[in-house]
């Protein structure tokens, strides 16, 4: 086989994986801000759960998280008798975003906290409840301090993308070890598999650098 014809199946796997890294990245984003704003809750219940999302999901591996959520989860449900099996894509998705959504908490916590009390203390003066400090004061000035911290962690969620390929997601490490299982030419796909992950990550990376300038 020529190299060319590595390209069609590699590119069908690229396409899962963007599909992959946008579904995990905006859900991560969004567990994110309500971990990190629970976090910092008066309300010791939400609380509680933000720091025990937070610690599960940072203190346990990712690889050992999707293979719980695809595996091991619909054991649990038929020992409840509920079938809780999840297709491969929403198992990916799953796993990924509740990782990434862990630590996006504490990026999200730390810029909140680094606001200067003054704003605090001026909302006060002008009688704004808690809410309206936190949304109207408070995110705007703390977003943008988030943005480099976001922009890390969406491409590490691109690159850890390529741990679905064990659940036999057609992704591209998938399709790319299949190609490798087929030719056994090892350096040409990996070599291409580089080289697109790497692409990938530099156009990633060129949008989220706009998303902060726009921020």
């Amino acid at each position: 086989m020529d190299w060319t014809d590595y390209f069609v199946p590699l590119m069908q796997g690229a396409w899962v994986t963007i599909q992959l890294t946008l579904y995990s990245t905006v859900l991560g984003a969004a567990l994110a801000f309500a971990a990190g704003i629970g976090k910092l809750s008066s309300n010791w219940a939400l609380k509680s759960v933000a720091i025990a999302y937070i610690e599960v999901f940072r203190g346990t591996s990712l690889l050992v998280q999707l293979f719980w959520l695809y595996f091991a989860l619909p054991l649990a449900g038929d020992a409840m008798g509920i079938d809780l099996r999840l297709p491969p894509v929403l198992a990916g998705v799953l796993a990924l975003g509740l990782n990434i959504g862990a630590y996006g908490a504490e990026v999200v916590r730390g810029a909140i906290q680094a606001v200067h009390t003054d704003q605090h203390e001026a909302a006060r003066a002008l009688n704004f409840k808690p809410r309206q400090t936190l949304f109207g004061i408070v995110l705007p000035q703390a977003i943008p301090e988030m943005m480099p911290s976001f922009g890390n962690l969406a491409v590490q969620n691109l690159k850890d993308t390529a741990l679905v390929s064990l659940i036999s997601l057609g992704d591209l490490t998938f399709r790319a070890e299949q190609i490798r299982n087929f030719t056994q030419d090892s350096t040409t796909i990996y070599t291409m598999l580089l080289l697109t992950y790497f692409a990938m990550a530099l156009v990633l990376t060129a949008m989220m650098r706009l998303l902060e300038r726009y921020v």
